[in-house]
């Protein structure tokens, strides 16, 4: 039988995820928490362009009612 050549080194997996934890990474790019502020900013900034988007979209009726504009 042919002799197989190992390409990669057979380290274990915990080693590594220990080693994200410990840099801060955690196992997932989505599952470290953004900064307060930074997500706070963004809120606000998304709050923005949707009422911009959404001002448009709708015909005030009477008081509190809107109707739907359809192009």
């Amino acid at each position: 039988m042919k002799v197989r050549r190992k390409k990669f080194e057979e380290a274990s997996p915990v080693d590594s995820l220990l080693l994200r934890e410990k840099l801060g990474i955690k196992r997932y790019r989505k599952q470290v928490k953004r900064d307060i502020e930074e997500r706070e900013i963004l809120l606000e900034l998304a709050i923005k362009k949707i009422a911009e988007k959404e001002k448009d979209d709708f015909i005030p009726i009477g008081y509190r009612r809107r109707k739907i504009k359809i192009p």
